[in-house]
């Protein structure tokens, strides 16, 4: 059963006219899935349309719905500067209708899943940046989602951090299997968190080609230097060269 669909969309903004489409997405229940491509090709577009976000052009965008069902996670953590981690999570639950003590009780639970529980009363700036993500991730579970939506939540971060959290995600989708799309910009971080990676054309953003990895998660030991996981990434790095107009 398909947790998301998009048939067909586009979006065109008045100021810079088309910016993604037509362009189709299936995700399946507790699929993860990564969006790559060229930058301005409407990964981000695609992803606020699966929040509801923005609404197409053309097209239909079908997701599960319910107050909650969709979580979405910015390149920024996005947090409240003045408030604890524990109310920051708590937010979007109190955002809802849900009492404050439970409000405040499965931020506790949410933040202990992403490892933060010696970190409930910090403000984001006693955090690094790191640790901020990693209360943008709870504060996004915490309402339990079916879809959870990545917006290069990495990018700004350092590459073992990055390992770190991707090595998170898998950990805790394990915990609550919610379909994940992931953005990214880089092949190899696609190929290592997403069972399949979707590769789009330059903007405005179409299907280019899709590319099933290996389906076993979280990852076997040692899955980034076997020849499956460098084969996987070099094809699909040409795959975004060729959708590009260029050659590897």
């Amino acid at each position: 059963m398909a947790a998301a669909r998009l048939t067909a969309v586009e979006v065109v903004y008045a100021n810079r006219g088309k910016a993604l489409g037509p362009f189709d997405l299936v995700v399946q229940e507790a699929e993860i899935v990564a969006l790559v491509g060229p930058s301005g090709c409407g990964k981000s577009t695609a992803l606020r349309l699966l929040a509801g976000l923005e609404k197409p052009s053309k097209g239909e965008v079908e997701r599960i719905p319910g107050r909650g069902q969709t979580s979405l996670v910015f390149q920024s953590p996005t947090l409240m500067p003045w408030a604890s981690a524990q109310t920051n999570v708590a937010l979007p639950l109190e955002l809802e209708g849900t009492p404050a003590h439970e409000a405040r009780t499965r931020a506790v639970e949410a933040l202990k899943r992403v490892g933060l529980d010696a970190a409930i009363r910090a403000r984001p700036a006693q955090l690094s940046g790191g640790m901020a993500m990693r209360v943008s991730l709870a504060r996004a579970l915490v309402t339990r989602p079916s879809l959870l939506l990545l917006d290069e939540p990495f990018a700004a971060l350092d590459e073992i951090t990055r390992r770190d959290l991707t090595e998170d995600i898998h950990r805790l989708w394990t915990q609550s299997k919610p379909a994940i799309v992931f953005v990214t910009h880089n092949v190899e971080e696609a190929v290592y968190l997403a069972q399949r990676v979707v590769v789009m054309t330059s903007g405005p953003g179409q299907l280019f080609r899709e590319t099933l990895t290996d389906p076993r998660l979280p990852r076997p030991p040692q899955f980034r230097t076997s020849a499956e996981f460098r084969s996987l990434a070099e094809a699909i790095s040409r795959d975004l060269a060729v959708s590009m107009g260029r050659s590897l």
